[in-house]
């Protein structure tokens, strides 16, 4: 059960990154964040919070 517990908690941390990194990684011109000069980085920042932010929930439901 443990294996299964952590599988889980490392996919749900990976799969909205994975969502956010295909969105990005597709060749749209119209998307308004591509045409800041740190859009990438704000993505970049927004990915990383993210996932701070569910091992921080994890954490604190002494999950992980």
């Amino acid at each position: 059960n443990e294996v299964v517990k952590t599988l889980t908690i490392i996919s749900t941390i990976f799969i909205p990154l994975t969502f956010i990194s295909g969105v990005y990684g597709m060749n749209f011109d119209i998307m308004p964040e591509l045409r800041y000069k740190y859009g990438y980085y704000i993505v970049l920042t927004v990915m990383a919070s993210l996932a701070m932010f569910m091992l921080a929930c994890f954490k604190r439901k002494r999950w992980f």
